[in-house]
């Protein structure tokens, strides 16, 4: 055994470092108040005293939470140069981190998911031993906090109360991860008393790996060349080693909330799934709701904050980006948002994009490799039609429109609190959950996929989701245009086989359908195109009309016209009123060739097939449905031209 997995009983200090120098502007950080002291549970102590003997940190530090505690960490970030506090009369009490150019995303080639048996990851995750990755991980943490502080951070994954939340707690020597973790979760004492009181907890440890030798300055931006993310669902552990970029650190989101999460979802009957949730209300007031997986590019955080622009309807944002989805006592499926804040992509958000989540960056917001403007404020491409005429951008050089490259990094990122964002609903952390009335799967495809599909029923739904596609966009992504299979948006984030991960939404289905309503499923594609390479939906708040058809539908007071794909809009039925729109492009969103679609389902089969044997027999079964109605559609058209 080794110290990565035997507890220890070495004590070491717990006082937090002295505070520096004031931040000036302050406005109310986006931060719980502290709590009542909480006992440190005894299996939490070992599992600090296990790690410190291990890292050697000159400090522990228990996270409260507290707005106090979030105002002393950033003040001590600003003195380091990990912050630069921005015009606090412009944007109150925001920063902006520029990372060291080497950390700047996730490290998905060095991340693993480490079960005991290899075909238990399946084929698309990387996958190493246990034995063998703590035999990595352990030379590598050795000491490697020496001269840092070690801040325990105790977080509710979920409100805290609710059946549905799960907790951890995380130990890390980055301030900086410690400060987003306050906006991402519900984290400090409230948290910690859960699990004082027995509630179970995912241990996490997240080092940067750049211990500092006596009297050693320390960088701005502190991080190791060696990366690893290592997940272990049989003893749900998560161990981060070398990266300060919040994909990698903030453990609590992608490790926990979908690769950890998954695993203990399968093994506990729920589901825990990369979606957004949406309050949608009717003119009549009737509400509903609804869960969206998107691949990255797909239009996911438009329509986590979309603002309709058809009269009397509207859409809340209950969460952008993550979901866990329980059968709940009454039968139905209902949804929590484990998350409390955002961490979103800032290129590409703008005013005429997303005018909703500009607005919710106000203040309170920590922006990651965005570039900086004269005035003090930010900025990134996409923000506003104009650049500003000189900035300074994410590597802190000087930038004007003719340098020739990006002002900021196209994976630059806002942290920012839930709660703060204009389009949030009333009900988004309701303990209870949200009833979830429709589950969309969306994609990007030039041609071949329609505007909307509604599937025939659940386990044709678990088809569409296994199949989403969408086409690259940047060269950074591998050949532009080329075809991505992204099943249910989870390719980087399923904690298991994928094969068995299908499995379990097949089983879920049979549960639900025991059930009062199980949800309708529908998948969308905002992104096809015209013969001379324009979009023909105009999307953004033009979404709403396809929400719109799909309330109708839930209501039945509306019908479809089957293809091989599934139920799409009867004619006249999707509310086109006031679109530039002709009659021969609303016809090509959803014409389906028939060569196309069979060069799909032979693209299909060939992914199916990386599955081997443990493919689920029903989604066989639904490829070959598909084909039957590809040759439907073909008799249909030859009959028609003979």
């Amino acid at each position: 055994m080794t110290l990565l997995d035997r507890p220890r009983t070495t004590a070491a200090d717990r006082t937090p470092d002295a505070a520096p120098a004031a931040i000036q502007g302050v406005a109310t950080p986006a931060s719980a108040p502290a709590a009542d002291a909480v006992e440190h549970p005894s299996d939490v102590v070992a599992f600090v005293e296990r790690i410190a003997a291990l890292t050697t940190p000159d400090r522990i530090h228990w996270v409260d939470g507290s707005t106090r505690e979030r105002h002393q960490l950033l003040q001590r970030l600003v003195a380091a140069g990990t912050l630069t506090q921005l015009n606090p009369d412009i944007r109150p009490y925001s920063f902006l981190a520029r990372s060291d150019e080497r950390d700047v995303a996730r490290v998905e080639e060095r991340t693993f998911i480490c079960s005991e048996n290899e075909d238990d990851a399946g084929p698309t995750n990387n996958w190493m031993a246990p034995e063998q990755m703590r035999a990595e991980l352990e030379p590598l943490f050795a000491g490697s906090m020496r001269g840092r502080t070690l801040y325990v951070v105790p977080f509710a994954m979920g409100p805290i109360g609710s059946s549905m939340t799960r907790y951890g707690v995380q130990l890390t020597d980055s301030p900086y991860v410690v400060v987003s973790m306050g906006t991402m979760t519900r984290m400090g004492s409230a948290a910690l008393a859960q699990i004082a009181r027995g509630a179970s907890w995912v241990p996490a440890v997240h080092s940067v790996g750049a211990p500092l030798e006596h009297g050693q300055r320390d960088v701005a931006w502190p991080c190791n060349e060696t990366k690893y993310i290592a997940h272990f669902p049989e003893t749900r552990e998560i161990w981060s080693f070398g990266s300060a970029y919040g994909g990698n650190a903030i453990l609590a989101k992608k490790a926990f909330a979908l690769r950890i999460a998954s695993a203990m979802a399968r093994d506990e009957g729920w589901l825990a799934e990369h979606m957004l949730l949406i309050k949608v209300t009717s003119p009549a007031g009737k509400v509903y709701h609804m869960a969206a997986a998107f691949p990255s590019a797909c239009g996911k955080t438009n329509l986590a904050m979309l603002t309709p622009t058809t009269p009397g309807w509207t859409v809340e944002t209950i969460g952008d980006d993550i979901a866990w989805l329980h059968i709940g006592k009454d039968g139905r499926l209902r949804a929590i948002n484990p998350e409390a804040g955002f961490f979103g992509v800032a290129p590409g958000t703008g005013l005429s994009t997303n005018r909703t989540a500009v607005e919710t960056l106000w203040g309170n917001t920590i922006f990651t490799n965005v570039a900086l403007r004269e005035d003090g404020d930010v900025w990134w491409e996409g923000l506003t039609e104009t650049p500003p005429a000189r900035l300074t951008d994410w590597r802190g050089e000087e930038w004007t429109p003719a340098s020739g490259r990006p002002a900021a990094h196209p994976n630059s990122r806002f942290t920012v609190a839930a709660h703060q964002a204009p389009s949030i609903a009333d009900t988004w952390d309701d303990p209870e959950g949200v009833v979830i009335d429709a589950i969309i799967f969306g994609g990007r495809r030039r041609a071949l996929a329609p505007l909307v599909v509604e599937a025939r029923d659940w386990d044709h739904g678990v088809f569409m989701g296994a199949t989403i596609s969408s086409e690259q966009t940047a060269a950074a992504e591998g050949t532009v245009g080329a075809l991505r299979r992204d099943p249910f948006a989870m390719l980087p984030f399923a904690g298991y086989n994928m094969a068995d991960y299908f499995a379990h939404w097949l089983d879920f289905g049979k549960r639900l359908r025991r059930s009062a309503r199980v949800p309708r499923v529908f998948q969308v594609n905002w992104f096809r195109k015209s013969a001379d390479g324009k979009f023909l939906w105009p999307g953004f708040g033009e979404n709403g009309r396809v929400i719109e058809w799909m309330v109708a539908r839930l209501e039945s007071e509306a019908c479809v016209d089957e293809t091989p794909l599934g139920g799409v809009p009867r004619e006249g039925e999707l509310n086109v009123d006031g679109l530039t729109l002709s009659d021969a492009d609303l016809a090509e969103l959803f014409r389906m060739d028939a060569d196309e679609l069979e060069a799909e389902a032979d693209d299909v089969e060939r992914f199916f097939q990386t599955f081997g044997e443990k493919l689920p027999a029903e989604l066989r079964h639904q490829l070959s449905h598909l084909r039957s109605r590809i040759r439907a559609q073909r008799e249909t058209e030859q009959s028609a031209t003979a």
